[in-house]
Formats: C-alpha cells, structure tokens, sequence
C-alpha cells in the first residue's frame, strides 16, 4: 500500500512542476445536460436524481480495458465479475443490487439480456463511446423491469457535419492481448451523414482456457431537416468465442486426462469449456419540435442474441451442447408538452414481445433427455410525468407508470422528486420511487438438467429507492457530491443450492424469492481542478445490504462490500503528454454456501488494493501513442468463489482470480 501511495504522490509532484503534459484541463461546473433521467434534455442543476457523467476525455484518460473497469469503483457503482478472463462477463452493480436491476441503453436501445436480466458491459466497445449517463435511484417509472437501482446509458459518437472523420488505433500488450478499431464518418449531403465503426480484439488469456476472440461493427445514420424534424438510425453486431476456465482448483492438483484428453488441470478448473456470443441492435428514432411548446420522440428496435456453450463433465454424465436464442422487438413513443414556464408534462407508451428458446443436446451421454423448450411473453406500459418549477429555488416532479405484462398482469409505479436551488452553485435532489422487476426467463423456465432448474412459481420483485443528494461547486474550481439513500426489496429473486431439492450431486441450483433485501448507504464524490492542468477525482460508497431468507437470521448480503473507492490524477498540457494514475479499493464481501442459513458467512473474499496507470503521447497533429498498465503491482485477488469438484466428485470452494499486471502499448492515428 505504501509503494502505491509513494507513486501517486510522486506522480503529484512531477505534475506540479511540469514534466508531464497535454491537452489543458476543460472546465467543469455541473451544468451538463442530461437525457436520461427524463427522456428530455434537462441541466444537471435540474434533476432530482444523483447522476454520474461521463466524456469522451475521461473515456480516452482512463486506463480502462473495457467499459466495466471504466465504471468500477464510481460512486455507488460495484463491478461484478468471474475472474477476469478474457470472456467474462462484466455486470454493473448499482448501490449493492444484483445487475439484474440495472438497465443498460446504448443509444437508446436495450442491451440486457432477456434470458438473464443482466447486461455483459465488457461487449461494448470503449473506441465508440462519446458519452455515458449514469441515473441513480428507481428508473421504473420511464424505464420499467429491472431498473430498481438505476440507468446507464451510453452515446456512441456521432458523425462530423463539416469534414470527414477518420481513426484508426492498433494495440498490443501482454497475454497476446490485440486490438484494432477503425472509425470513418462523413456527411453525404447537408442533412445526411454516417459513422462507421469496426473492431476486433482477443487475447490469449493470464490462465489455461481464458482466451477471447471478438468482433465489433456499428453503423450510424442521421438525417436531420431542422429542429422540427430528425431521424437516426443505429445498429450494431457483436460476436465472441472465448474459454471458460472456471475457477482455479485448489494447490496441488493433478491434470486430469481422460482418453487422451486433459480436462482440468492446476490453473483450471476446466480447459474444454467454451462460449459464443452473437449480438445484433438496431434502432430507428425518430424526434422533432414541432414548436416551442412541444416535443416528440418515436423510437422502435430489434435486439436479437443468440448463446452457445460447450460444457465438458469429467463423468460425461452433464456434458452437454446448449443454445439460447433472445429476441425482442419494441415500440416507445413519447411526447413532451410544455404549457407555460416551469412546466413539462411528459407522456409516453410502449409495447414490447419477447421470444426465448433454450436448447439443449447431451454428449456421450444419455443421463440427460435433450430439449428444446420456446416461450413468447409482452408487456405494455404507459406513463406520464410532470415537472413544475414556481420559482426559480425550487422545482417539483411526479409520475405515474401502469405497466401490463402477460404473465404477471398489471403493476402501478410511482415517482416523486423534487430539487432545491439555493444558489447558482447548490443543488439538494430529492428522489423517491417504486419499482419493480419481473422474473427473467431463465428463472421461471430453465429446464431441469440434472443440477439446476426454473421456478415458474416466481413472483416480481417490488420496493421503494429513495435518495438525498447534495451538489456543491466550491471555489477553484471543485465540484462536490455527497448522499444518502436507501432501497427495499419484497421477494427478491435469487439463485441458490435447496438443501430441500436433492440432485445427483449435491443439491438443485433454483431461483427462490427471498423474504426481505434492503441496503443503506452514503456516497461522496469530488472532482478538482487543482490548476490548469491537473484533475484530482475521488469516489468513496459506504454501504450496508442486508438479506433475510425466510426462517433465517439478518445477514450482510452476498459479495456486496461495505467500503469501496476509487480516486485518479490526470495531468496534462500542450505539450502533448498525458498521464493519469488510478486507485482502487474493494472491501471485503461476505460468501454463504447455499446451506447456510446463518448470519456468518461461509467465508469472506478479501479486500484489495489495485493501481492503473496510463500514459498517452501527442506526437504530432495526427499520430498518438499511449501506455498503460493495469494492476501495476501484480496485487492477488479474487471476485468469486465457486466449488470445484474433481474427477472423484470431492467439493471445495475455490476462487475465481483477478488478472496480474498487464501492460498495453497503442497506437491512434486521426485525422
């Protein structure tokens, strides 16, 4: 810890006297417009929610592989994650909720999975993002299922009206860790432009079976006549292949060969496993102001995903070839109407229909009758809200959301804010909302496969988040945020063993609804301009979850910490040369085995430390070179624990580890 420390302070003092350089630091003051929270453009200053904005500098300062290292560790945001391999899915955590009650938009259209509730944030690429809103608190008014903790939405970047684009980035770094993303954009004509956008990165992974392969393509048309009237069209592909190593068995462990085949090994908890991903978005919006007083947005879009996993059994009883197939179509439309000032009404409906397909083929075996199960649901919504500003100090919201779903039948959601101005340079928000999330398909419909099985006996989640936030610009340039707030969940869906169920081996894994799931908590955030070229950021959550199952004691619950931080320095000046050093602390997270039913955990995943550093290089007006290094003391540790069973079917709980250093050297050409 020390050694990290020293770093940054040194980092600090090298800073202050001028051997680092760059870009200058823009101003910031807390006035950025935001779309999210109320599906209208709204100033910072304006909205009752706690919000965490994100640009394209703070995209290219961080030292971030990925969108979910990105986002780790900001205020009130927890990244979950299996290990770090090269195809792990990244899952974003708002204010101690699983991530299934976060609900992540890119441009507009839903990424979460059908099948799975969560969105695997490590698919979007980092090269296309322009912009990221982060709206904290209850989302379910405007944004329905599963957006109990929060919104994220990401911008991709957008096409230049006056001159052709071009970038082209080439990376390399260690674990044969590649990338290459090109982007082209150009106007055809005075209303017409487009953006294209193509990736592919891999890398050969820090552990046997950790390898990825990954392919990205965007396409982004916009047609705007005028204010009145614009259209943008937006689509994207994705397609990944990757090992699935499991977690690393415990000291000592033999490779296991069976008929000439390795199956697992010390490294390994499997070295067969495997996975595919295909993704297609796409999204057709429409939005207009037909005058001053009123404005409309149409939008429709079709997400199509189909996985596939290869899972190889040391008896070959469960080896198995699986396909899931996610398809959902949408319509929303919404209009804003504004009958005087300081007042917005916002009307809006939307239908959605969800087709699911889960097959399943065994191998070398017939322990387990193959499947091939399909099912269709939909829901309906319509909402309206309202905004009211009497004077210019204070500003009141309200909303009111009825939402049909063919299943679960009708759900009413409320929402209540309301800002304070006592200045130009304060904000105190106010925010308190029902919300609800509805079973995911894999909880109600999972085929019993021997271990694990759906519960169609499920019933939505429903609770109240509410929230007070406090926003402070402060002399020399230092924007404070600090919070509370606090959420409930009735009948919370969650995974587990059933000591009631008994399998082959063990007990069935099935989705049950807990009895109570509620947290408390507080977040601090400060960012500084402590001169013309140096930005201090600092993010520190405090949080409190608590789970009961039914006939159990009050418990912290599963792998969500208490203390969490984040702070970077991000020097530069026009001389070219950048240079932003990161911290990061996880406290420690509590694991229960599913026949615990105690108040102690089984046992804690440790706390951690970690440092980033990224280095980047203006070398003339086109031609930029950057480095960065992730994990820069090669710290241990680990974001899961699991049970491994080896060849005799012995059980012990393992860890899923974190990635060493790693180092990363890129090359930018623009023009």
């Amino acid at each position: 810890m020390n050694r990290k420390v020293c770093l940054l302070v040194l980092a600090g003092v090298l800073s202050s006297r001028g051997l680092l350089a760059g870009e200058p630091v823009s101003d910031f003051t807390g006035q950025e417009m935001v779309v999210t929270a109320t599906k209208t453009e709204n100033k910072r200053t304006d909205i009752p929610n706690a919000v965490i904005v994100i640009d394209r500098k703070e995209v290219e300062a961080s030292a971030a592989g990925n969108l979910g290292e990105l986002l780790a560790n900001r205020t009130g945001i927890d990244l979950g994650s299996y290990g770090n391999y090269g195809g792990s899915a990244q899952e974003i955590h708002i204010r101690g909720m699983n991530a299934d009650g976060t609900q992540v938009f890119v441009n507009g259209i839903r990424v979460n999975s059908l099948s799975l509730g969560t969105a695997d944030v490590a698919k979007i690429p980092l090269a296309n993002i322009e912009k990221i809103e982060i709206v904290k608190g209850s989302g379910s008014l405007l944004y329905g299922s599963g957006a109990s903790g929060g919104v994220i939405n990401i911008f991709t970047r957008e096409p230049g009206r006056d001159k052709m684009n071009f970038e082209i980035t080439s990376e390399y770094g260690t674990q044969g860790t590649y990338g290459i993303s090109i982007t082209q954009g150009m106007a055809l004509s005075g209303n017409l432009s487009y953006l294209l956008s193509l990736g592919e990165n891999g890398t050969d992974g820090f552990r046997d079976n950790s390898d990825l392969d990954a392919k990205t393509a965007s396409l982004k048309l916009n047609y705007s006549k005028s204010d009145r009237f614009s259209v943008s069209l937006f689509g994207d592909f994705i397609e990944r292949e990757y090992g699935m190593p499991g977690v690393v068995p415990p000291d000592g462990t033999d490779t296991y060969v069976k008929n000439g085949v390795a199956y697992y090994n010390d490294e390994a908890a499997s070295l067969l496993n495997r996975h595919e991903d295909r993704d297609w978005h796409a999204g057709l919006r429409v939005t207009g102001k037909p005058s001053e007083k009123m404005l409309y947005n149409f939008q429709t879009d079709y997400s199509y995903s189909r996985s596939y996993n290869l899972n190889r059994d040391t008896s070959g009883y469960y080896s198995s070839k699986t396909w899931v197939t996610n398809q959902v179509e949408g319509f929303e439309g919404n209009l804003t109407y504004k009958p005087f000032d300081g007042g917005e009404l916002l009307f809006g409906g939307e239908y959605r229909q969800y087709d699911y397909e889960n097959s399943m083929v065994p191998i070398d075996s017939n322990y387990n009758p193959a499947y091939d199960d399909r099912y269709d649901l939909h829901s309906g919504a319509l909402y309206t809200e309202l905004q009211y500003r009497p004077f210019r100090y204070l500003k009141f919201l309200s909303g009111i959301r009825l939402e049909d779903n063919s299943m679960f039948g009708t759900k009413y959601v409320y929402r209540y804010g309301a800002v304070v101005n006592p200045s130009k340079k304060t904000t105190i928000k106010f925010n308190s909302g029902s919300h609800f999330k509805a079973p995911t398909m894999n909880d109600l419909f999972w085929p019993d496969d021997g271990y694990t099985k759906g519960n169609p006996l499920l019933v939505p989640e429903t609770g109240w988040h509410t929230d007070v936030t406090l926003e402070q610009e402060l002399p020399g340039k230092v924007f404070l945020t600090a919070g509370y707030f606090h959420w409930n969940i009735k009948d919370k869906i969650a995974w587990a063993e059933d000591p009631s169920q008994p399998a082959a081996y063990g007990y069935y894994w099935v989705p049950t609804n807990l009895d109570n799931y509620r947290a408390d908590g507080m977040e601090l955030g400060v960012k500084a301009a402590l001169s013309g070229r140096v930005t201090l950021s600092f993010d520190y959550t405090l949080l409190d979850a608590v789970e009961e199952k039914a006939g159990t004691a009050e418990r912290q619950s599963m792998y969500t910490p208490k203390h969490q931080f984040k702070s970077q320095i991000t020097y530069s000046d026009n001389h070219g040369l950048t240079v932003s050093p990161a911290l990061t602390f996880m406290g420690r997270r509590p694991y229960y085995s599913g026949s615990n039913n105690g108040s102690e955990p089984t046992r804690y995943v440790g706390s951690y430390w970690l440092l980033d550093l990224k280095m980047t290089k203006r070398i003339n007006d086109h031609f930029f070179v950057s480095a960065s290094a992730n994990n820069l003391f090669d710290k241990y540790y680990v974001t899961r624990l699991e049970n491994f069973y080896d060849v005799h079917y012995n059980s012990t709980l393992s860890p899923y580890p974190g990635n060493g250093r790693s180092f990363l050297l890129s090359l930018t050409y623009k023009y």
